[in-house]
């Protein structure tokens, strides 16, 4: 006991020294967790796996988009009806932007034009933000009920949301600035993701354990793959040769060929839907994929060629949305 006493109490000292130390530069790509249980952003340094810096944020941040060159970071407030913007390099909160009239943000992409466009869920719309000025520009009704994920054409002209309760699949001209269609699509869509050619839209069922491929062109329904419990997130590879799911009721995730759009295999990272694993995230060259077990607060970083955990980030309470920040340096050297 009194071991375990001096342990603790030599580790509170190690955590208040470290706290007034000013946080360490980061040495590659840096890991952004929205940590939803206690209003934080972690930034982890993907080179050597340790925290850099913890900032507080609105009200139960979910998901991250980062800006084209790198430096900035958006966070949205799911709890409530704001963004933050942060400066990845300083971690330094640079604003908040009110999304009024809309509210519930959740799903996000900053798009190449420098505009962010986000799912405000529950006004049933998107948001599309200036983040220069600070302000909404505009603001397109789905009209459905739990517009919650969005995919984003690589041209950024077109957005997909899923709609989960609802089941459908919204397809708006951010262009134009209005709804095309919805896609009746079923069950409980919440995972999204399009190829990266943008000729398919990949579409998980919570109710279903089944993700389903359309055809972005005519709309048509290709097929589906069966999937462990709850695909509670799609995510495409950056070379499109892969399509994973994160399975929240198995605690891992299934690996599609996106060519042949057949099932390849199952992969087991915590085995528990305890775990609470959510969000996933490809690295940038396609090796790894980075999986956020929210009820352990920890990411397992995991080789997709082998289906191994390499090692697990540290994250802040239910630490659920990811994103990766290259600093403009590295992104040269590249």
């Amino acid at each position: 006991m009194l071991r375990l006493a001096a342990a603790a109490f030599a580790l509170s000292l190690s955590s208040i020294s470290c706290a007034d130390e000013p946080p360490a530069p980061g040495s590659g790509p840096v890991l952004l967790i929205g940590n939803k249980g206690e209003d934080t952003v972690s930034f982890v340094d993907l080179g050597t796996g340790k925290e850099l810096d913890r900032s507080p944020t609105g009200r139960m941040p979910h998901e991250i988009a980062i800006s084209p060159d790198g430096r900035q970071a958006a966070v949205v407030a799911y709890g409530g009806k704001t963004i933050d913007l942060f400066d990845v390099a300083t971690r330094a909160k640079l604003k908040t932007i009110d999304l009024t009239p809309n509210e519930g943000p959740h799903g996000i992409a900053w798009l190449k034009d420098g505009r962010i466009v986000l799912t405000t869920e529950r006004s049933q719309s998107i948001a599309v933000v200036d983040p220069v000025a600070g302000a909404v520009t505009a603001s397109i009704k789905t009209d459905q009920q739990g517009t919650h994920m969005v995919a984003v054409s690589a041209d950024r002209n077109i957005a997909y949301t899923a709609n989960i309760a609802s089941g459908t699949v919204s397809v708006i001209d951010l262009a134009a600035g209005k709804k095309l269609r919805d896609m009746p699509v079923g069950g409980r869509p919440e995972g999204i993701a399009l190829s990266p050619d943008d000729l398919t839209l990949w579409v998980g069922d919570l109710e279903g354990s089944r993700v389903q491929v359309f055809d972005t062109a005519t709309y048509d329904k290709l097929g589906e793959v069966k999937t462990g419990g709850i695909p509670i997130r799609v995510a495409a590879s950056p070379d499109g040769r892969w399509i994973v799911t994160s399975n929240l009721q198995a605690g891992g995730l299934t690996i599609i060929d996106a060519a042949t759009r057949q099932h390849v295999r199952d992969v087991t990272l915590s085995g528990s839907q305890e775990a609470g694993q959510v969000t996933i995230l490809f690295s940038a060259d396609g090796k790894q994929l980075y999986a956020a077990e929210t009820g352990a607060d920890v990411v397992a970083e995991v080789e997709i060629e082998t289906g191994r955990v390499l090692r697990r980030l540290p994250a802040g309470k239910n630490g659920d949305g990811l994103a990766i920040a290259v600093p403009p340096k590295l992104q040269s050297d590249q």
